[in-house]
C-alpha cells in the first residue's frame, strides 16, 4: 500500500484532482495506520471505519466526476468528542455522563460535513475537559506519540495524540485555558485559538474555542474557511467575515514585538523551555522585529480566583448527578470540584470578575507591542499517569498561566514547535495578537515555522 504519511491537506486535494489517488485509497491507508497506531497512543473515540470507506467510497465517485461536493470533500478529519456528532454520545470523558447520543451536529461539525470532509472519529478528552491530561475514567490513557511514557497535554489529548502519530491531517480540538495549544506544545503540532467567536462553538462559554492542532501551519489554514462559516447557535461569535486565511509569511521589520519570559505566577518556565523562546526570539530580531521584553500580565489573585469560580461551577453540575454517578468521577477532579460547593459565595463572584480584570490586562498589553511571544508549557513534560503537570487537585492551573489570559481576553494565539528538549519533547512557542488579528499570527507562524523548517522525524510506529 503506497505510504502516505508524507502529504498535507493541500497535497492530499491536490492529489485528488490529479487522479494520483482517491478518497478511498487515503482511507484504506488510514485505517491501517490507525489499527497499528491507535493501540499504542489511545487517541481516539467512536472510531468508525466502516463507515468512513463507505463515505470515501461516495467521495472518490464524486472527484472522478469532477464534482466534489466542497473544498475538503473526501479529506479525512477528527473531531474532539466535546463537539457534538449526531448519533454519537458526547461522553466528556467521564463515566459519570450520560451516554445518549447527540440529536444534531455542532457547529464545527456541521461546517465540516457540508464541505465533503469525513470524520472518521472523534478525539479523547479526560473528564469534563478539566485537565491537561489524556486521563480519563470513561476513554484509555492517551499518550504522547514522542514518548509513550509522557503525557500528551490536553484536555484536547487526543487531537495532539492523533495530530503527532500521523492519523491523518486535521484535528480540531477546543480551548478554555490552553487545552489547544498546551497539547499542541507537548506533541509538535501547530495549534490555533482564534479570536473568540471566530469559530462558532456551541455550548459555548466564557473563553471556549475551537480550534485545529495541525503539522503544518499550511493544514490549519485549509480547514479555516470551512469552520469558521456562520452559525446562529453561537450568542458570542463574532460577525463571520470570509478572510483569506492563505496569507504570506510575515515581514516583521519594524514590528514590536513583547517577549513574555514570566507569566507573572503558576510553574516558572524551566531552564530548557526558556532558552527555546529565547532562541525564536532572537530569529524575529535577526529578520528585523524590536524584542522588548515585558513584565507578566497574570496575578495570583485572579489565577486562584478563576480556579475558586471554575471549582463552584463544576461542583454545581455535579451536584445534579446521583451520588452512585459522582463516585465514578475522577477522584483528582471530584476532590478539586467537591471544595467549590464551600466556597463563599463573595469569592466565586471575585473569581469571575478576575476574568474581566484579565481581559483588560490582555487589551491594555498591546498598546506597548504589536504582538507577543512566550512559552505555551512552563515544563518538558509530565507522566502520561498524570492528572496534570503538577498532579496536585489543589494547584490544578499552575500550568496555564501563559495561556489562559488570552482565552479571557480573547485574543488569537497559537503554538508551534521551537525545538526540542534534551528528552526528545517537543517545545512550543505560543504567538499572541490583538483581537480579531487572526492572521497576523497565521502570518507570523507561517514566518516562523519557514525559518525554522518543519518537523520532519515525526515519531515512527
Amino acid at each position: 500500500m503506497t505510504d502516505f504519511s508524507e502529504l498535507n491537506t493541500r497535497a492530499l486535494l491536490q492529489a485528488y484532482v490529479s487522479g494520483e489517488t482517491t478518497p478511498s485509497e487515503y482511507m484504506n491507508w488510514l485505517i491501517e495506520r490507525v489499527e497499528r497506531v491507535e493501540p499504542k497512543i489511545n487517541a481516539l473515540y467512536a472510531f468508525k471505519p466502516e463507515w468512513a470507506i463507505e463515505q470515501a467510497k461516495a467521495s472518490t465517485e464524486r472527484w472522478q466526476k469532477n464534482k466534489p461536493c466542497g473544498p475538503l470533500d473526501g479529506v479525512p478529519v477528527t473531531l474532539k468528542e466535546l463537539i457534538a456528532t449526531q448519533g454519537d454520545s458526547v461522553p466528556l470523558g467521564t463515566a459519570a455522563s450520560d451516554k445518549a447520543p447527540a440529536i444534531e451536529d455542532a457547529p464545527t461539525a456541521a461546517r465540516l460535513k457540508e464541505d465533503g470532509a469525513i470524520i472518521f472519529a472523534k478525539t479523547t478528552c479526560p473528564d469534563y475537559g478539566m485537565l491537561s491530561s489524556g486521563l480519563s475514567t470513561f476513554h484509555n490513557l492517551s499518550r504522547n506519540p514522542w514518548d509513550l511514557t509522557q503525557n500528551p497535554g490536553g484536555s484536547s489529548a487526543g487531537a495532539a495524540s492523533a495530530g503527532a502519530a500521523g492519523l491523518g491531517t486535521l484535528h480540531i480540538g477546543t480551548d478554555i485555558g490552553g487545552s489547544v495549544r498546551l497539547p499542541a506544545g507537548w506533541t509538535g503540532l501547530f495549534g490555533f485559538k482564534p479570536t473568540l467567536g471566530r469559530i462558532p462553538i456551541y455550548p459555548y462559554y466564557t473563553g471556549r474555542a475551537a480550534g485545529p492542532m495541525t503539522r503544518t501551519v499550511d493544514d490549519a489554514i485549509m480547514v479555516m474557511p470551512t469552520i469558521t462559516r456562520p452559525d446562529w447557535r453561537d450568542a458570542t461569535s463574532v460577525n463571520y467575515e470570509a478572510l483569506d486565511w492563505n496569507v504570506p509569511a510575515a515581514d516583521v521589520r519594524g514590528m514590536k514585538i513583547g517577549l513574555m519570559l514570566d507569566a507573572g505566577c503558576g510553574i516558572e518556565a524551566e531552564p530548557e523551555v526558556k532558552t527555546a523562546i529565547i532562541e525564536a526570539a532572537k530569529r524575529f530580531e535577526a529578520e528585523g522585529a524590536e524584542i522588548i521584553e515585558i513584565e507578566p500580565i497574570l496575578k495570583r489573585e485572579w489565577l486562584d480566583g478563576l480556579d475558586v469560580f471554575w471549582r463552584a461551577r463544576f461542583w454545581s453540575t455535579m451536584l445534579k448527578l446521583t451520588e452512585e454517578k459522582r463516585q465514578t468521577i475522577l477522584p483528582y477532579i471530584y476532590e478539586w470540584a467537591k471544595t467549590g460547593g464551600k466556597a463563599d459565595p463573595l469569592d466565586v463572584i471575585a473569581g469571575f470578575d478576575g476574568t474581566l480584570a484579565m481581559r483588560d490586562a490582555c487589551a491594555a498589553v498591546f498598546q506597548e507591542v504589536d504582538v507577543i511571544l512566550s512559552p505555551v508549557n512552563p515544563n518538558v513534560s509530565y507522566p502520561a499517569e498524570w492528572a496534570s503537570p503538577t498532579n496536585d487537585p489543589q494547584k490544578p492551573f499552575e500550568h496555564i498561566a501563559f495561556t489562559m489570559p488570552w482565552n479571557m481576553g480573547e485574543q488569537p494565539a497559537c503554538s508551534i514547535n521551537c525545538g526540542f528538549s534534551k528528552s526528545g519533547i517537543p517545545i512550543g512557542l505560543q504567538i499572541v495578537a490583538p483581537r480579531f488579528e487572526d492572521l497576523k499570527v497565521i502570518g507570523l507562524a507561517k514566518a516562523f515555522e519557514n525559518w525554522s523548517g518543519k518537523i520532519i522525524n515525526w515519531p515512527e510506529f
